[in-house]
């Protein structure tokens, strides 16, 4: 790890207490930093966050005292939840910002007021970065391509790391690297808001699409921050673009870098011919990659085979969260489609799917905060169902399928109206079908 003491002594304040910002502090607090966390939610969640930061103080306070009703010191580290105050802001010379806090937020309205320099936790592990970091942004495809990158790089015999928005956070992974290693880093645009020098040598943008229009005003303000992957880049360095997408194709006239272009063909789907695009830049041999293609079983909570009950198959799709996703995995389904849909909306079209859902889905089982929104966009399709629960949608939805059917969770939305993340969300699918199948094989025993 390089620049080891670049924030020793520095007073510190990281915003969110949830993975990103629990890493950020804990390797700010073994980089000798001055350590404050604040978060506005006061939950199991953040609790558990809280209790499990470092325990390094060479003069420890007593671990997890309670100070007030809503603030904390664990091991040395100042902690804030269920609110956000000036004292957690005022005085710091630095804030680290988690990618799920808006610019809106009180602590960055307050940083900005009193001067303070912002920055992301990808921005702050980069500070500190020794290794060969491959970023990938996009709409869609983002975790398939940095996990089959970094096979790739295994295959050939390099040490990667997998990080990003993909599961475990830059920062929690930084500490262990070396010069010679590399980072595929899958980076949403919530994480490029706040960079400044973070240059990856490797950027690749997969394409460009409708999301999060509940966090940016328009498509053009969310195609600024996907643009930030690039901004530090210069002649050394190399960018991947999808020329089958006229957006991403067009960012070849604002970049330093070098252009390193790919487009599907008839052997190879958008998400290869993006890994090959990079395996040709660092030497990996193309028959190396179609051998890890080939190996590739998938992702957890992307098109998942679940399992199969009474001959309808159930598959978690809970990573997505665009309209764009579930059409692809529409693509990819051949039987006739029982969907479990919703979330909370990110302001997307969901007309755009309707004339699909009509032709492939024999039903929609509807949840959460945008099932209205989706039901009106489905108009004249009767087969609409609504459920309170995931649970309760999984249920619904296999007394609707007929054999050969598959029952498909694929939102379309993101899952913070209900869950924690997309990956709590398909894990509570999962159990639910497998407490289903559980309840159908007894009830079959007992009619025996």
């Amino acid at each position: 790890m390089k620049n080891k003491d670049y924030f020793k002594q520095r007073k510190v304040t990281v915003v969110g207490m949830a993975r990103s910002g629990f890493a950020s502090a804990n390797l700010l607090y073994d980089l000798g930093a001055d350590v404050s966390v604040t978060d506005n939610q006061d939950n199991d969640s953040t609790r558990t966050y809280a209790s499990q930061l470092r325990a390094k103080n060479i003069n420890p306070v007593r671990n997890t005292t309670q100070t007030n009703s809503n603030t904390t010191v664990s091991n040395g580290i100042k902690i804030e939840i269920g609110k956000h105050s000036q004292d957690f802001i005022r005085g710091k010379d630095l804030i680290v910002v988690s990618p799920g806090i808006p610019d809106t937020a009180l602590p960055i309205v307050l940083a900005r007021q009193f001067q303070i320099p912002i920055i992301s936790e990808i921005e702050l592990a980069w500070i500190l970065c020794p290794a060969t970091v491959i970023a990938v942004t996009g709409s869609n495809g983002k975790t398939t391509v940095t996990t089959l990158i970094a096979k790739a790089l295994e295959a050939g015999g390099e040490k990667v790391f997998t990080l990003g928005n993909i599961g475990n956070p830059f920062c929690s992974e930084v500490e262990k690297m070396e010069a010679g290693d590399y980072v595929s880093l899958e980076v949403s645009s919530f994480q490029l808001e706040n960079i400044h020098e973070f240059k990856p040598r490797i950027a690749l943008f997969l394409n460009f699409g409708c999301n999060h229009l509940d966090r940016y005003k328009n498509l053009q303000e969310y195609l600024k921050a996907k643009k930030r992957i690039f901004m530090n880049q210069d002649k050394s360095d190399y960018l991947v673009l999808n020329y089958d997408d006229p957006t991403v194709k067009k960012l070849a006239r604002e970049t330093k870098a070098k252009v390193v272009p790919f487009s599907q063909t008839q052997d190879l789907n958008p998400n290869q011919a993006a890994v090959l695009a990079v395996a040709s830049v660092l030497g990996i041999k193309k028959e190396l990659c179609l051998e890890v293609f080939r190996e590739f079983k998938g992702i957890e909570h992307r098109l998942e085979y679940v399992t199969e009950i009474n001959n309808i198959t159930f598959v978690n799709d809970s990573k997505s969260t665009t309209v764009d996703s579930t059409i692809w995995a529409f693509k990819n389904i051949s039987y006739p489609i029982v969907l479990i849909a919703g979330g909370k909306d990110k302001g997307s079209d969901y007309g755009i799917i309707s004339d699909l859902i009509r032709e492939k889905t024999r039903k929609v089982i509807l949840i959460g905060q945008a099932r209205e929104k989706i039901k009106n966009a489905l108009r004249g399709f009767l087969s609409v169902y609504e459920a309170s629960t995931l649970e309760e949608a999984v249920n619904l939805a296999f007394s609707q399928a007929k054999s050969g059917d598959c029952v498909l969770l694929s939102p379309m939305c993101s899952s913070y109206d209900m869950f924690h993340d997309y990956e709590e969300r398909g894990k509570v699918f999962k159990q639910a079908v497998f407490e289903l199948n559980k309840a159908i094989t007894y009830g079959a025993r007992r009619a025996t």
